[in-house]
């Protein structure tokens, strides 16, 4: 007898009994991730906040020629924080999916509008892609602020899935997004300005927040980049050209660290030696071997080109775009959009790769990366690997102590390193 195949429609999806809850947290750990991914002891806040910029350049109502609008730039941030001693966990996030209308609640361990806690902790900025928006990387946000820091995820005016507009405003936008959020969180007088320490701090960013991330630090855009007719009009992205004082401007000695998954840019034009050579502060890319929208081989053309810092690389072999920075996809994102015509599932799943293990292994790594540079701990030994992870070796006496022999990847169970990547170059290399 054969086997029965069952075809279930996007409507029919809808109607079936999910655990919606457990299709839609964000805080999943599995037994098998890796010792980092765990979430810290402390327990987390958020609170939403509103930030404007000031007589910023308008390029989505800027034409190709004329005046050159200008408008007070929006920009909405999530903000995750230490909580005080006690602050019980749970919350949810009401946010919208790709398709800019479907609503969906997400399910963490954050508390809404906590207490903080006492003491100071780095800045991390969090940068979605394009479109996206501050709840896209919510589980890595949530995850490293219970180990010490605060993390603020922007919306990016023009660039979410509620206001998705013209590209070009994300191309010029971007790195002054993050940093001006840098600026306004360290600028605070209230019990969060009180806790953070700007100073010292850190931007992810995911695709295009990974571009706006390279600009930020260092990587000013090619000339021929400015030009280009489906990008920003009347030249208006030579604001983070290479060479000019503008790019310059962007300098910034309180990020003391750079995270980009699958940054986009790079198979587009957008940089040369010359500009990859301007980043200084260490770099942590993570890739899906198989990107086919940044590219993979251009992403490791980032890897080998930024040549003046210490610089990481993360692969998940056989994975795409969506390597490691997307939530889960929501249950509500299986079914069909009328209004996009595909599952908007696609924008956050992989064909290969389980999200929550994927997530796992970012925070994993995003952990260790920020830990060193940010609070000068020595997690060497988590980026000292064999650079297959298949090919480590494990190894251990009776006591369970590695032997001579044991090149197992740091923090990774038994049997669980397997399908990953991670290569090193120093300053100089």
């Amino acid at each position: 007898m054969k086997p029965r195949t069952i075809a279930v429609t996007g409507a029919a999806l809808a109607n079936l009994a999910f655990p919606t809850h457990a299709e839609n947290r964000i805080d999943t750990i599995r037994p098998d991730a890796p010792e980092l991914a765990a979430r810290g002891e402390l327990p987390v806040g958020v609170r939403e906040m509103m930030f404007t910029n000031p007589d910023q350049v308008d390029v989505v109502n800027t034409g190709a020629d004329g005046e050159i609008a200008r408008y007070d730039r929006p920009l909405t941030v999530e903000v995750w924080y230490p909580a005080a001693s006690g602050t019980i966990p749970g919350g949810t996030y009401d946010t919208v999916i790709r398709d800019g209308e479907t609503t969906v609640t997400l399910i963490g361990r954050a508390a809404r509008d906590a207490e903080v806690a006492d003491g100071t902790y780095p800045l991390v900025i969090v940068s979605h892609g394009y479109p996206g928006n501050r709840w896209l990387m919510s589980p890595l946000a949530e995850n490293i602020a219970s180990k010490g820091y605060v993390v603020a995820s922007i919306d990016h005016t023009d660039s979410t899935y509620s206001d998705q507009a013209a590209f070009g405003s994300t191309l010029v936008n971007r790195p002054w997004d993050q940093r001006f959020v840098i600026d306004q969180i360290a600028a605070l007088e209230d019990d969060l300005g009180t806790i953070t320490d700007a100073q010292n701090a850190a931007v992810v960013g995911y695709s295009m927040g990974g571009y706006g991330a390279l600009i930020y630090a260092g990587a000013g855009v090619t000339q021929a980049s400015t030009e280009y007719e489906w990008g920003a009009p009347q030249g208006l992205l030579e604001l983070n050209m290479n060479g000019t004082d503008s790019h310059a401007r962007l300098a910034d000695n309180r990020v003391k660290a750079f995270v980009a998954f699958g940054p986009w840019g790079n198979n587009t034009g957008f940089w040369d030696g010359s500009g990859l050579a301007g980043v200084e502060t260490p770099l942590l890319l993570i890739a899906g071997g198989v990107d086919d929208v940044s590219i993979y081989d251009s992403i490791r053309g980032i890897f080998e080109g930024t040549v003046n810092t210490t610089r990481h690389l993360l692969t998940f072999e056989n994975a795409n775009h969506n390597a490691g920075a997307p939530m889960p996809a929501p249950l509500e994102s299986y079914a069909t959009s009328e209004k996009l015509g595909w599952a908007p599932f696609e924008h956050y799943a992989d064909a290969v790769w389980d999200n929550v293990r994927m997530n796992n292994i970012s925070q994993h790594f995003v952990t260790a990366f920020l830990d060193q540079y940010l609070k000068g701990q020595d997690r060497s030994a988590y980026f000292d690997l064999a650079p297959v992870a298949g090919e480590g070796v494990w190894d251990v006496d009776d006591a369970g102590a590695p032997t001579d022999a044991h090149t197992y990847w740091e923090g990774f169970p038994n049997r669980s390193a397997h399908g990953l990547r991670f290569e090193t170059k120093q300053t100089g290399e």
